[in-house]
């Protein structure tokens, strides 16, 4: 039996990493990620490596099915390595992998919100050719086609991600017209940063059948427009478990004392967002507050309700890369 086996990995392009894929044809079945071979690719081509010394290897992380071919076919996460097997600078997931076997007795859960926004051509899609659509207010999970665009795109994505076995748990129009959300989890840091990137991939891929594309662009549009971000809802076990407010409340001082480590990791041209407007604090300062949309961490209120729960750390922006975002919330959280 031939299976198409798709191999997509994260590049070494700076300031933003992009997502890179070819396939593989394999003859056999394939019931575990060890039964994907290793492979090689040119990491000059992808600003990972120098022409006189270019190859990488590809080795295989994590297998879903690929459910834009046929149902034996398969997308493959890899991680990037050096020729000698050492892991490769712009392998931000082994030390991810690290802190969370450090630190598994904590039992981190995340949820991601990842916001994008659809562009046909060089305008987002659905927006005049010349000027600007109405203000902002009636776009958020709008319903009409004088309110949302690329339905047909977000609910393909949707059941692509579904057909995968991803854990998409909800997608919603968002409040700049064209730009919409999906949310995966709640899981462990590295099954969530790792379906988050293969869901990416399906966007994009998707994407190239409806003739748009989605950018993770922090601030796609200037002006009086909402930016793009990607929530991130984090809890540990004390957290979720009664009492677990004053540990939140404790991880909030731990929190402000890094502001400035996590928004060096949390996203290029953040500045962009992060101005105090739109559903944003500065990026110069950091807040929490409960059900605040407009601070660094919002307290949802069912946690404040309960005494226990998770909180959402809104600074992240879309293009973040999530191995470094869970990597960084984990080492602040539960470190000393």
């Amino acid at each position: 039996m031939k299976i198409k086996a798709e191999y997509i990995w994260i590049d070494g392009q700076k300031p933003t990493a992009k997502l890179r894929s070819k396939t593989k044809i394999i003859d056999g079945q394939v019931k575990k990620v060890e039964d994907i071979p290793e492979w090689g690719y040119d990491g000059s081509s992808t600003s990972q490596a120098t022409g006189h010394f270019s190859d990488l290897l590809l080795r295989p992380v994590k297998i879903v099915r690929d459910p834009l071919h046929d149902e034996h076919d398969l997308l493959v996460l890899c991680e990037v390595l050096n020729p000698d097997g050492s892991v490769h600078w712009s392998n931000t997931r082994a030390h991810l992998r690290e802190v969370a076997e450090k630190h598994e007795a904590e039992e981190a859960w995340f949820g991601i919100e990842q916001e994008y926004t659809l562009f046909e051509g060089n305008k987002p899609l659905g927006w005049p050719d010349k000027g600007f659509p109405a203000p902002q207010g009636g776009y958020y999970c709008g319903v009409g086609n004088d309110e949302v665009f690329g339905r047909e795109v977000v609910e393909a994505h949707a059941q692509a991600c579904i057909d995968a076995g991803i854990s998409i748990v909800g997608t919603n129009a968002e409040v700049m017209p064209a730009q919409w959300e999906f949310q995966i989890g709640a899981l462990g840091p590295l099954d969530v940063a790792d379906e988050l990137w293969l869901a990416r991939w399906l966007l994009y891929r998707i994407g190239e059948e409806f003739g748009v594309s989605a950018t993770l662009y922090p601030k796609p549009v200037k002006g009086d427009w909402n930016g793009a971000g990607a929530h991130t809802n984090f809890s540990t076990k004390t957290m979720r478990a009664p009492g677990g407010m004053k540990v939140i409340e404790e991880a909030m001082k731990k929190l402000e004392k890094r502001h400035d480590d996590h928004i060096k990791v949390y996203g290029a041209h953040n500045e962009e967002r992060l101005t105090g407007q739109h559903e944003t604090a500065p990026i110069s300062s950091f807040r929490y507050g409960v059900s605040d949309r407009g601070a660094s961490v919002r307290i949802p209120m069912a946690t404040s309700n309960l005494g226990y729960g998770y909180f959402e750390d809104r600074r992240p922006a879309a293009n973040m890369d999530p191995y470094q975002v869970c990597a960084a919330l984990i080492e602040t959280v539960c470190g000393e």
